[in-house]
């Protein structure tokens, strides 16, 4: 793709008439939006009768949209298959937990692992390819869209065979997958993999091993799909291929952008949750490490259906999104929609243009975002996001765990949130890694909610540590055996064991009256936890009052030239917040982290590093404005102003640029 920014947004032409489509392109251009999405819900328009493939209608849009100096992001339509494909098709369908089968309409109302469906969408990907795959002015393909952000696994009988042919694969022998599920539990032992059940409607609840492994399963179908239209793709185009996924929907993120070329998101978090939005970009930053990343959609003031509408945007507030995301490291800003539809269920949405082509509450906005991109674009086109020191390791498998197991509606995406907020707050520039990161040129490494603990990122944290690094390992983490299952050994299995502590107690802290005393702070502690005895550690954290004084709930020891903290339960309250925080600074400084700096709660810094000198980029997220101290003179290479050392403020939803020669020495 070219080294630019993108400002963009999905437009809909198979619902306009020609006179409509004239006017978009021209208030395209006047809004400065220079790349438009185009198809993922056009099947019926691409294919009106089963096996009649028609494209020279997006061919022409997409010329119109060239000669208008605007690029495509061509999608395959494979959420919304035709009538023809759904009517008197039942055994095609998605049925969901309760074995209630899907009727036509909507979205996503197709078995994505039926085999007819596999058939229809290789061949409209394949014509696709074939007959808009070198067009000018493509610049990228987007697949289907928003996998599984409204149905779950799917319960059908061709799923069924499936999962059984996929337990077959995984387990070998029928023996080993009972011995591994603890299945003489309940009588639940099978005698074949033909008798093993998907886990619908019971009377209680299923086997822990059986409700993950489902979802895992389900999870690498997808990701299997995804593999076979982006080959397809692959076939007739170079263009690069990416998919708008979002941590809110049924997909392991890290295992379905493995295939893909970049990575994109879907976000709607209203101001009163910026933090979400920021969490998205740093971890969607390094799905695909060193590439830019695209928001694929966002709205320009607010979302909404047919049933509610969320808070619209305070003026001023996109353009404070748009400016972070362009600094932490997106090559596209772009919304949903730019003419808001006339029909559907999705009418109240918030878009550029009006049903009947007026600007709308949030155009303003969009113009000053793209006053915001033509200031930042030359400013970011020869810098990188800086290599951040911190680490924070999200996944979508540990998600799968906590879905099976959510003690007291736990939400591993609130969780995961909450957690990143503490390093907000602290002021540390912090990546969002996937599980199977590497984890070269990072300092300080969290692995919080994290079940299951894997060998590999097990052996990848011991050679961190040994280099020098410092790993803080839970709460949660390591409590889950790779089937579900308790450990047998130790309540925290190998971690257990390399940290040096043993665990005594394992139990819920809620509502126990728990406290507990780190870094001279004292805080109630909550969620599942564990108390600790140190062998060859040291006690960090002891618990104060509940039911088990006197125990550790947080150890440290010595491993390498670096160091293994064990945190055994979750700090709680605004008490709990202060205290991880501290937690956080004071380990921050034990590993020289220098990526950081002491920025007002609401502002973020986005360092990014170009050729001799650093840039920051400082974005006001909150609307109350706020500060950081630059640490030694610089300039705002966009306006030429000089910047001194010591307290910079930005305004209300404003940001600034600073960019630094960089000190002798400087990494």
């Amino acid at each position: 793709m070219a080294d630019k920014l993108y400002h963009g947004a999905a437009w809909y032409p198979e619902l306009w008439d020609e006179r409509t489509l004239l006017q978009d392109a021209e208030e395209m251009k006047k809004a400065g939006i220079n790349v438009v999405r185009l198809g993922e819900f056009a099947w019926s328009k691409m294919e009106p009768e089963e096996g009649r493939i028609e494209l020279g209608f997006f061919a022409r849009i997409i010329g119109l949209l060239n000669d208008n100096g605007i690029e495509t992001v061509m999608c395959t339509p494979t959420a919304t298959p035709p009538i023809w494909f759904s009517h008197g098709h039942p055994e095609r369908m998605h049925v969901n937990e309760k074995l209630e089968r899907m009727q036509h309409g909507s979205r996503q109302h197709a078995c994505t692992n039926q085999a007819y469906y596999r058939s229809r969408a290789a061949a409209i990907a394949e014509r696709l390819s074939r007959e808009l795959g070198r067009l000018p002015g493509l610049v990228a393909w987007q697949l289907d869209n928003e996998f599984k952000a409204h149905v779950a696994e799917c319960f059908c009988p061709e799923c069924l065979s499936l999962w059984r042919e996929w337990l077959r694969s995984r387990y070998g022998t029928i023996d080993k997958l009972n011995e591994a599920w603890g299945t003489d539990i309940w009588s639940e032992r099978y005698a074949g993999f033909g008798q093993v059940p998907s886990p619908g409607p019971a009377p209680f609840l299923h086997n822990s091993s059986l409700r993950t492994m489902y979802r895992l399963f389900s999870m690498e179908k997808l990701a299997e799909f995804a593999d076979e239209q982006a080959t397809i793709l692959r076939k007739h185009s170079d263009a690069p291929i990416t998919h708008n996924g979002s941590v809110a929907f049924h997909a392991d993120n890290e295992r379905l952008f493995r295939g893909l070329d970049f990575a994109s998101f879907d976000t709607y978090a209203t101001c009163d949750n910026a933090t979400a939005y920021l969490f998205n970009n740093d971890l969607w930053r390094n799905f695909k490490r060193g590439k830019g990343y695209w928001i694929m959609e966002t709205s320009p003031s607010y979302a909404g259906s047919l049933t509610s509408w969320a808070k619209p945007h305070p003026n001023g507030y996109l353009k404070a999104e748009a400016a972070a995301a362009y600094a932490l490291g997106a090559e596209a800003f772009c919304y949903w929609l730019w003419r808001q539809q006339r029909a559907g269920c999705e009418q109240p949405h918030g878009s550029v243009l009006s049903a009947w082509g007026k600007p709308t509450v949030g155009y303003a906005n969009v113009l000053e975002v793209e006053e915001a991109r033509k200031r930042l674009e030359p400013a970011l086109a020869d810098t990188r996001p800086a290599q951040a020191e911190v680490a924070l390791v999200y996944s979508d498998r540990a998600k799968a765990f906590l879905l099976t197991e959510p003690h007291r509606r736990m939400n591993h995406r609130g969780l995961m949130t909450g957690f990143y907020e503490r390093l907000l707050a602290a002021g540390l520039h912090r990546d969002v890694v996937p599980e199977g990161a590497e984890l070269d040129g990072y300092k300080l490494l969290f692995t919080p909610f994290l079940p299951y603990l894997s060998p590999e990122l097990t052996e990848r944290a011991k050679a961190f540590m040994r280099d020098g690094g410092v790993w803080i390992a839970g709460p949660l983490t390591g409590t889950r055996t790779e089937e579900h299952t308790l450990h047998t050994d130790a309540a925290l299995g190998e971690l257990e064991k390399l940290a040096g502590a043993e665990a005594v107690y394992s139990y819920p802290m809620d509502e126990s009256a728990s406290r507990g005393r780190a870094f001279g702070l004292s805080a109630p502690l909550s969620m599942w936890s564990e108390v600790f005895e140190p062998k060859d550690a040291t006690a960090v954290g002891i618990v104060e009052e509940g039911l088990t004084p006197g125990f550790a709930f947080a150890t440290e020891k010595r491993i390498g030239k670096g160091k293994l903290v064990l945190l055994g339960s979750m700090p709680a309250g605004e008490e709990g917040e202060r205290l991880l925080e501290k937690l956080m600074l004071h380990y921050a400084d034990e590993a020289h982290v220098s990526v950081r700096s002491d920025v007002s709660g609401g502002t973020i810094v986005a360092p990014r590093r170009g050729d001799g000198y650093d840039l920051w980029v400082v974005v006001n997220m909150d609307g109350s404005g706020g500060s950081v101290t630059l640490p030694r003179p610089g300039w705002d290479p966009s306006t030429g102003e000089a910047l001194p050392p010591g307290e910079l403020r930005v305004g209300r939803y404003e940001f600034k640029i600073v960019r630094f020669n960089r000190e002798e020495g400087g990494r």
